[in-house]
């Protein structure tokens, strides 16, 4: 069985300011049949225009990663952290027992593109943490896998409260790629590019675009073959 998440399917939210694509139940989109996947409770595809964002607002018990696709995300929070997160940068906020913050666009000219993550953490309460690092691309590498995110930091990731990881996957057209769950659930979100996916546990082969995303279940596979040059980030997921 494959969790299947298409792009047009997704919420949508349009304010002008904001439009997003919300992968799972967000905010005014609610969705019961698409409610998180393991621990992965938010993708939001977020486009915000020059100079507008998000005002201060509270989160809590929450692990919450930005990944920026283009332009830049400034964020400032009450712990006293105030940065600009370019594209390439990745941004883990733990909200602990309680943090306020916001984002804002800085530019006065370009929208920027973003990915707003939400993992449930294993734990709850401590104090908030703010962590930010720039990560290459695999472009030119024989490593097709980017380690982003992860429960120990491993390897220079940045560290989250959840037995899970993100990695950013980097295939070139016709390249295949193949990733066994072993004992976790697995979620892959294409951000550009396309591909086929298959899973061991079906034979249907799935045509994947930007913004579409399968989730395969604990002992099963996937194995992808990229249609163009494709971008994607994976998901490392508890049962």
């Amino acid at each position: 069985m494959m969790y299947l998440r298409k792009a047009n399917e997704r919420g949508k939210v349009n304010f002008g300011w904001l439009e997003s694509r919300h992968s799972f139940s967000f905010g005014h989109y609610y969705d019961a049949k698409h409610m998180g996947f393991s621990a992965l409770r938010v993708i939001n595809d977020d486009i915000v225009q020059a100079g507008r964002g998000f005002e201060t607002h509270g989160h809590r018990d929450m692990e919450i990663i930005s990944y920026v696709v283009s332009g830049a995300l400034k964020h400032k929070d009450n712990t006293g952290n105030e940065y600009v997160v370019p594209a390439g940068d990745i941004q883990v906020m733990s909200a602990g027992r309680g943090i306020m913050h916001s984002e804002f666009n800085p530019s006065s000219e370009e929208p920027v593109n973003f990915l707003q993550i939400w993992i449930v953490p294993n734990e709850k309460g401590g104090t908030p943490g703010y962590t930010q690092k720039t990560f290459g691309s695999n472009a030119g590498s024989n490593e097709k896998l980017e380690l982003l995110v992860s429960s120990d930091g491993k390897n220079g990731s940045l560290k989250i409260k959840q037995n899970a990881s993100i990695s950013r996957l980097t295939l070139k057209a016709q390249e295949v790629w193949q990733r066994n769950a072993e004992g976790q659930k697995g979620y892959l979100h294409i951000i550009s590019g396309g591909a086929k996916a298959s899973a061991k546990s079906t034979r249907e082969v799935v045509e994947l675009e930007s913004g579409d995303a399968v989730g395969i279940y604990e002992d099963d596979n996937i194995t992808l073959t990229a249609s163009q040059d494709l971008i994607a980030l994976w998901f490392d997921l508890p049962i």
